[in-house]
């Protein structure tokens, strides 16, 4: 996730206080890594040093002072080109998991061993995703079943994996 993105298209929404964005962030999009303070400010820091946030007024309130952002013109801007581009659609194709397995085949120890350890791994987050399927929220549904999706792939990889050791074995070796 784009921390500048969500907070200008969160600032599209409404002028909001830096607790707010954070408060909203971490509900909708870090749910498994909630943002930081500081990480909220000096994001906000930045925008509002480029022009895409404007700082209103210091207001007090029931703790330290506080400032309304809101979004600029040209934040608005940014924010609608960035919205309208695609994500990559391949992002990877050189993956950890395939650097693992090479590097094995490479120094002679077992891929295989490493794949079902992986697979593993693998079998038990797609058991707590499912789970988390079975709450009440639709976002968290939906954030399960992308990650659903993504290990089920990298699952039929390492079942075709273990399938092509033996050859990729030969080629890689010295």
């Amino acid at each position: 996730m784009s921390v500048p993105f969500a907070l200008l298209g969160l600032l599209e929404r409404e002028p909001s206080h830096g607790y707010d964005l954070k408060r909203d962030y971490d509900s909708y999009f870090g749910r498994s890594k909630p943002l930081p303070f500081g990480q909220v400010y000096a994001t906000l820091g930045r925008l509002s040093r480029d022009g895409k946030v404007s700082p209103g007024e210091i207001e007090p309130g029931d703790g330290p002072d506080r400032k309304r952002f809101a979004i600029t013109e040209a934040g608005k801007q940014e924010f609608e080109t960035w919205l309208r581009e695609p994500v990559e659609p391949e992002p990877h194709l050189q993956t950890v998991l395939f650097e693992k397995v090479l590097l094995a085949l490479m120094l002679g120890r077992s891929a295989e061993q490493y794949l079902d350890t992986q697979r593993a791994a693998h079998l038990r987050r797609m058991r707590e995703l499912t789970e988390l399927k079975r709450q009440d929220s639709l976002i968290d549904a939906l954030l399960a079943d992308h990650g659903l999706f993504h290990l089920e792939a990298d699952l039929r990889w390492m079942d075709m994996t273990a399938a092509r050791l033996p050859s990729l074995a030969s080629m890689v070796a010295t």
